[in-house]
């Protein structure tokens, strides 16, 4: 072979662009597929807005009755605030009690500080039970076991937001820079040493935000477990209801609002403190 020849370059191929007919087709069975299966969702719950519109003297007679809201402070407000402050330590504790298990099985359901495969499988096998099972289940269960009141509440918060949280976690170290996990185990260090000086103190504000997101859901959750007999607010929303006395109703509603915002506005302040000056 002749120098000219080696330095002549050799031709690649050029791949062939994707034909757009092709590409519309697949466009138009993916339309086809989600229509298909919004009808199938349609008929199997028996969505119809037109009978919303037809029930309007229904939703009319009820709001009639929900307003002005009962403002007595002995037989309502006064019993509402103290349910509602009750709410809100449900919410706290089902967040915070479930730190330590949340984050024990983050750090042995990342890929990044697991120590064997098998742990790593059986971590994420847990956090997958305690995630998938819903926290108003749970709830259900502890009250069998425990009876009535906020302890069934903070119970099942902390199981279902054992789940979620050490699954975002999880997550959340694995997104993180190796870099110095990797001089550490140069350096000899195990796996729990490395997760302890390396990779927890880089996802601290991480971890913090998530916290603080769950703490936000874990309130609203309290009042869905309230429904159950888990106590707190939703306990005399419920009670309201099958009594038929809407106008007390709307104010424990009207109270959970103002809780909400307060709540929402504490984390965000909090969240905009961890985040420094600049942002």
């Amino acid at each position: 072979m002749t120098t000219a020849e080696t330095r002549t370059p050799r031709r690649l191929p050029v791949p062939s662009k994707p034909r757009r007919g092709l590409r519309t087709s697949r466009l138009v069975l993916a339309a086809v597929v989600i229509v298909v299966l919004h009808l199938l969702a349609f008929q199997g719950t028996g969505f119809r807005p037109v009978v919303l519109v037809e029930g309007w003297q229904g939703m009319a007679g009820f709001l009639a009755e929900a307003f002005p809201p009962d403002l007595d402070w002995e037989t309502v407000l006064r019993p509402g605030l103290e349910a509602t402050v009750v709410t809100l330590w449900i919410g706290l504790l089902g967040t915070t009690m479930s730190i330590p298990t949340a984050l024990l099985l983050a750090v042995l359901g990342s890929r990044t500080t697991g120590a064997h495969p098998l742990v790593y499988q059986a971590a994420r096998s847990v956090l997958s039970f305690f995630r998938a099972v819903p926290d108003i289940v749970f709830a259900l269960i502890f009250v069998t076991a425990v009876g009535l009141g906020p302890f069934a509440g903070v119970l099942a918060l902390i199981c279902h937001n054992t789940g979620v949280m050490g699954k975002l976690w999880a997550e959340s170290m694995e997104e993180t820079d190796q870099g110095p996990q990797q001089a550490l185990r140069t350096a000899g260090a195990n796996r729990m040493q490395q997760a302890a000086n390396a990779t927890l103190p880089m996802v601290v504000p991480q971890f913090v935000g998530l916290l603080l997101y769950r703490f936000d859901v874990n309130v609203r959750s309290s009042l869905v477990l309230g429904l159950v007999g888990a106590g707190g607010i939703g306990l005399l929303i419920n009670q309201s209801i099958k009594s038929f006395q809407f106008d007390a109703m709307l104010t424990h509603i009207i109270v959970v609002l103002v809780l909400i915002v307060v709540v929402d506005q504490v984390s965000a302040l909090v969240r905009k403190q961890l985040s420094g000056p600049n942002s």
